[in-house]
């Protein structure tokens, strides 16, 4: 049984950083992918950033490049998201995602991951 259990949320002000921390348990010595989706109130839940476990190769969504940093320790099975520079429309609850279909495709999209957290709110005030 797997399980990814998100951390470190909370209320910063705009232009502050947070990092995020998703800890897996279970099978997750056959992850391939990772990811990170956020949700804000009213709408629709959105990718984030995405790596792969074997080749370290990430994705982010062009709303957050430059300004967060996806990344993983497998000696600790935990994923992180590093976000700097943050702004109010950065505000939504953060979920962590992983899969184990060896493919590299659609890391942007929600079907793409069958493991999913709980989700961990993070607010920016302006």
């Amino acid at each position: 049984q797997v399980q990814l259990v998100e951390s470190g949320g909370g209320f910063v002000q705009a232009g502050d950083s947070l990092r995020l921390s998703c800890a897996a348990s279970g099978r997750t010595f056959s992850f391939y992918v990772s990811g990170w989706f956020r949700q804000a109130p009213g709408k629709d839940r959105e990718f984030v950033a995405a790596t792969t476990w074997r080749s370290g190769h990430t994705v982010y969504a062009d709303s957050v490049k430059g300004r967060f940093i996806i990344s993983k320790d497998d000696a600790k099975d935990t994923m992180y998201l590093q976000m700097s520079s943050l702004k109010p429309e950065d505000t939504a609850v953060y979920y962590c995602a992983a899969d184990e279909r060896p493919y590299n495709r659609n890391e942007d999209a929600e079907r793409r991951y069958d493991y999913w957290g709980q989700g961990t709110q993070v607010t920016v005030s302006s």
